[in-house]
């Protein structure tokens, strides 16, 4: 329902899909920091993958998202729109919102079988309204972006927000949503905002850390909505269920539900579900959200990870937690950070679905390796993850590898090679950071990695 401040930036794109701009002769870093950038990229072809697990253990899940809250209340029935879903936006939106929207709203239709599109009249069922992101932390200080049922503008949102109409655990049905998504934000934190709120408007109320491969967990690596997803949505808005029905009539119709839209899933085993303490939860919140002093963030990093050890975690949840240490460490003791991020990738190699991660920790070993002047060290860090960063449309994260890779190229003294790679990311990172200094800055923190900017070589 809130999509959090947990990490800075999320971080993974799709470059197949789009046109890059020829240059014959590409410019110098130098060059590149004093013209005018090249055109934003923009995703056109979504890849989701189907989830690889027991429709048991996807059962499972189902329950957990759409009877839980995500401050663990159980909720006693099931709800979903019941009528065809229209969706307008208001405010002042930037063009690309329209246009990913646009994307989702398709996707909807397609994958997931929902019967939704955008309108212009007033009595929608779901209003995006678009406004600054000032206004949305003043209304909840740790949301980037965040929906709720019962308003259709920010300030009626306000007008009720102690009210039972705006209470989620009091919702018996669903007819009037908002969404509110800010406008002055990068591209794809707007194409994030809208695919985890609208999401949870016409489908679950939980996020689960447990799950690896969808959107519906507050560790933000996933940010557009995958075939887990897909599959959950469609699950949802199935014949066999409507709104009003309890935890276990819900359970005894979703075997038949799931054997049909997901036959690959009926032979597969079932293997326990691992529970997220709640103390896990608030720990990792306290390390990486908003609020926290350094060392309350330190605290609860290895907090987190105490418990993650104890509770024998192997997966994902596991490796989170050592990625955190190393944020929390590469400030004081860059090589202690090292290892935990290295420890990070050991838990992720032996968990299934775990690619985009895995995308994610390289690039802190691959800007180490930089540091260090290996370039061969940082490219076979980079290299496996450009794909995986790709299929997953997260701008971020392949503009990020990719100047990572520029770096390294120079560094293996393939300078022509590296201002090609490096002038090809910038469309990417103005999709993913948004403005032109943001893109700046993050070429010139990247290149400052490289010893030999140092060193004048």
């Amino acid at each position: 329902m809130i999509r959090s401040l947990l990490l800075a930036s999320s971080v993974f794109a799709l470059v197949a899909a789009c046109d890059t701009v020829p240059f014959e002769d590409p410019p110098s870093r130098a060059q590149i920091a004093e013209s005018s950038l090249p055109p934003m990229k923009a995703f056109s072809v979504a890849h989701p993958s189907a989830p690889a697990r027991s429709n048991g253990n996807i059962a499972a899940d189902f329950l957990d998202l759409h009877f839980q809250l995500e401050s663990g209340r159980e909720l006693p029935v099931f709800t979903r729109f019941e009528t065809p879903i229209s969706v307008r936006v208001t405010g002042a939106p930037p063009s690309n919102l329209r246009h990913d929207l646009t994307r989702l709203l398709a996707r909807f239709r397609t994958e997931a079988g929902i019967d939704i599109r955008q309108v212009q009249g007033s009595d929608a069922n779901i209003t995006i309204e678009a406004v600054d992101r000032s206004e949305i932390r003043r209304a909840l200080p740790q949301a980037a972006c965040f929906v709720v049922p019962n308003a259709s503008s920010l300030s009626e949102y306000r007008r009720n927000r102690h009210s039972p109409k705006t209470n989620w655990a009091l919702l018996r049905d669903r007819s009037r949503l908002g969404v509110f998504i800010p406008r002055d934000a990068s591209p794809q934190e707007i194409r994030d905002c809208l695919h985890e709120e609208l999401a949870q408007a016409i489908g679950p109320l939980n996020d689960l850390y447990r799950l690896p491969d969808s959107v519906f967990n507050d560790d933000n690596v996933h940010t557009v909505l995958t075939g887990f997803d897909m599959l959950i949505l469609r699950a949802t808005y199935a014949p066999e269920l409507r709104t009003g029905m309890t935890k276990g009539q819900v359970a005894a119709q979703l075997p038949r539900i799931l054997a049909r839209l997901n036959p690959q899933g009926v032979g597969l085993p079932t293997r326990p579900v691992a529970v997220t303490p709640r103390s896990w939860v608030e720990n990792v919140q306290a390390a990486l959200g908003p609020g926290s002093k350094p060392e309350q963030r330190r605290q609860a990093a290895h907090a987190a990870a105490a418990t993650a050890q104890q509770m024998g975690w192997r997966d994902h949840r596991r490796a989170f937690s050592h990625y955190i240490l190393g944020r929390m460490t590469q400030g004081h003791d860059p090589d202690l950070a090292q290892r935990h991020y290295h420890s990070a990738m050991q838990f992720l190699e032996n968990s299934p679905d775990t690619q985009l991660h895995r995308a994610y920790v390289s690039t802190q070993i691959a800007a180490y390796q930089i540091t260090k002047g290996n370039g061969d060290g940082a490219l076979a860090n980079i290299r496996p993850y450009l794909p995986v960063a790709a299929q997953s449309e997260n701008a971020a994260l392949l503009s990020t590898l990719m100047m990572l890779q520029a770096e390294a190229l120079e560094l293996i003294n393939r300078p022509d090679q590296a201002r090609i790679v490096r002038l090809d990311s910038l469309g990417w990172a103005r999709y993913g950071f948004g403005s032109d200094w943001a893109v700046r800055a993050k070429m010139q923190e990247i290149s400052a990695l490289n010893p030999q900017q140092k060193t004048g070589i």
